[in-house]
């Protein structure tokens, strides 16, 4: 039991990925979740998901269709397309499946906090590039550490920034880097481009998407990712779990993928909200506040952001902190809600500030 009791201890010295806190009683704004979404829309599709499945039996066949409604959805054949519990469990498993120990990873510094933190699980050394000082990405410095890389990750937008890089930066990137190529594009539907087409010519890119972001379907758990045909069967086949999606979700995935038009004019809506929230913020002239591609609000309130945090939740308002990004150093984020949500944030900050 030598071997086991020193895996444990070794694991035991990680951090994991950092979850929000539970709170009670107050309006989240800290978790990405789309708010904006009719609650009954969201119940309707769950009902109707509960009334097509029948839990006493293994959802077989079925998965097939979601992937059906999902090359409907982004016009990608059904071959290249796979599924998971959630794009994290997609993540995880290409990671711990094609990763050998000289694999080395380079990725932007921040990235998706779970990303990284799987890096450390698995003992991938990584290299973590940081934003220019302009917050842009680092094209020069990418292509020259790239060629000491195995696996380039990035997420587009980018999670906690919500930057979403130049287009024609990262096709240059795709298109120079030789290893295999990882964009999470978890909050696409509220940017301004895509790359998962790219993934009809290039064999070494992987495009991995959720529907818990515009889809609102967070509680499910459903992810796919898009590449070249064979890696999706080997994937399919021979990784990815018998049954990794239960029959409610996989229902309910389908059900909303034919509701895209409803869902992408809610996406819309948010990014006009989110310019408000944006302005809004700057206008008080007291933050550092970034541009978005994603549903969400990066903003500097230096010093006193733990203070400020404190201070909204005390008003039943929890936003997420954080911390330090480059030179900035007291970064909180806030979600996109309904306009409702978003007056009542924006209503509290002016008020602390008085």
């Amino acid at each position: 039991m030598k071997w086991f009791q020193k895996k444990l201890k070794e694991y035991s010295k990680l951090r994991g990925y950092q979850k929000p806190e539970k709170h009670s009683n107050v309006m989240k704004l800290d978790s990405n979740e789309n708010y904006a979404i009719d609650p009954a829309f969201s119940s309707d599709i769950i009902e109707k998901a509960n009334q097509l499945s029948d839990v006493r039996e293994y959802p077989l066949g079925r998965a097939e269709k979601l992937v059906e409604a999902i090359s409907d959805y982004i016009k990608v054949p059904t071959k290249m397309i796979g599924i998971g519990n959630g794009s994290d469990q997609i993540i995880d498993l290409f990671l711990a499946n094609f990763v050998s120990d000289n694999t080395r990873v380079i990725t932007t510094d921040p990235t998706f906090g779970f990303f990284e933190e799987r890096c450390k699980l698995y003992s991938i050394p990584t290299i973590k590039i940081p934003f220019s000082k302009n917050m842009t990405l680092e094209l020069k410095k990418f292509l020259s550490k790239g060629r000491e890389s195995d696996i380039l990750y990035l997420d587009s937008p980018n999670n906690p920034t919500g930057f979403q890089f130049a287009k024609k930066d990262l096709q240059k990137l795709i298109n120079e880097f030789r290893g295999m190529v990882i964009i999470d594009e978890a909050y696409v539907e509220f940017a301004d481009y895509s790359v998962v087409q790219l993934a009809k010519k290039k064999d070494n890119l992987i495009v991995v998407r959720t529907l818990s972001k515009a889809f609102g379907l967070a509680g499910l758990r459903l992810g796919y990712f898009v590449a070249n045909k064979e890696l999706v069967d080997v994937f399919s086949r021979v990784i990815q779990y018998p049954y990794p999606l239960n029959s409610i979700a996989i229902e309910a995935g389908i059900l909303a993928l034919k509701k895209s038009k409803y869902l992408l004019d809610v996406a819309n809506t948010v990014k006009k909200e989110r310019g408000i929230i944006i302005q809004k913020l700057r206008n008080t002239g007291a933050f550092e506040v970034f541009d978005s591609n994603a549903n969400f609000v990066l903003f500097n309130a230096k010093g006193g952001y733990r203070r400020f945090y404190t201070a909204l939740l005390e008003q039943g308002i929890v936003i997420r902190i954080i911390g330090k990004i480059g030179k900035n150093a007291g970064c909180l984020r806030v979600t996109v809600g309904t306009p409702q949500m978003n007056s009542k944030f924006l209503l509290a900050v002016r008020d602390l500030l008085k």
